[in-house]
């Protein structure tokens, strides 16, 4: 292991203009540059959006600009607003569907029962989440109604499914014995196994969209599982286009997945300096997500 670094001082925002200026950021309105930091993170915005636009020597490329890097971290605020609308859609249409069917096959208090899933193990961390996931919605009145009005207190699984996040639901189906695995998929037209790596992949990126973090030239940890029409194609599963098309394959009867595509081409087109290779995009990707 090397020498480790020394944290860099606090900068001013006078100084943070400086800096940039120093290493080459054409800057024309300074006022403007001010603003844009006084609001959005140096770390947040100049870190996160300089990858692709800088030298070696940290020195930027010839002719960058201050709203270069503004419109790339706008073009990343807006796809990110208008992909967490889809990954809602699917992340209601999955809560419902392992809820009706784990309710119609082992009863509405099945989850209770640790013979009902796999891993007895992973059922214990399991119990323990959603007990969290309780406590902080203690005050919600569904939670309140059947804690005081039911016997035992329990929550039937259409009701407690409601307070899982998404991670935690990725995690139950994952634990589901593998015929119930296959019968929720089913209703989605998805083999099983590919459901279940979609469902980790797309809940990590919906994190990132929850947390306000960059999709834009961004290689993801969680990768799905991608047909091999696709991986064959040399389509990469790390970036965000291989996510784009699991969901697209989850929302194939959605009435507004190619209205979400058409927006995604706007949005390409509105900022120029936006490179679509950095996200996984191919060419003629519009027509690989259009349904």
């Amino acid at each position: 292991m090397g020498e480790l670094k020394q944290h860099q001082p606090s900068m001013s925002i006078d100084e943070q203009v400086d800096n940039l200026k120093s290493l080459g950021l054409i800057i024309s309105d300074e006022d403007y540059a001010k603003r844009i930091l006084n609001d959005v993170s140096y770390f947040r915005l100049i870190k996160a959006y300089s990858l692709g636009v800088k030298l070696k020597n940290g020195n930027y490329n010839e002719g960058v600009t201050f709203e270069q890097i503004v419109n790339l971290y706008l073009f990343n605020a807006n796809f990110r607003q208008i992909t967490f609308a889809e990954i809602e859609e699917i992340e209601v249409n999955v809560r419902c569907r392992i809820a009706n069917y784990f309710a119609d096959t082992y009863g509405v208090l099945g989850y209770k029962e640790p013979s009902n899933f796999v891993d007895e193990e992973y059922y214990n961390t399991f119990i323990r989440d959603i007990e969290e996931e309780l406590a902080r919605n203690s005050k919600a009145p569904f939670v309140r109604n059947f804690k005081e009005n039911y016997e035992g207190g329990d929550l039937p699984i259409y009701a407690l499914i409601e307070v899982f996040s998404f991670g935690t639901l990725s995690k139950f189906y994952k634990n589901m014995k593998n015929v119930d695995k296959k019968a929720v998929a089913k209703t989605f037209g998805i083999g099983y196994t590919y459901l279940e790596s979609w469902l980790e992949s797309i809940s990590y990126v919906r994190n990132i969209c929850a947390h306000y973090g960059r999709l834009y030239n961004a290689k993801l940890s969680k990768t799905p599982m991608l047909y091999k029409e696709y991986s064959q194609a040399g389509i990469g599963n790390n970036r965000i286009f291989g996510v784009l098309l699991c969901m697209k394959h989850i929302l194939k009867n959605s009435t507004h997945w190619n209205q979400y595509v058409d927006q995604v081409e706007t949005l390409i087109d509105k900022y120029e300096n936006v490179d679509v290779k950095t996200m996984g995009f191919p060419k003629g990707w519009k027509e690989l997500l259009k349904q």
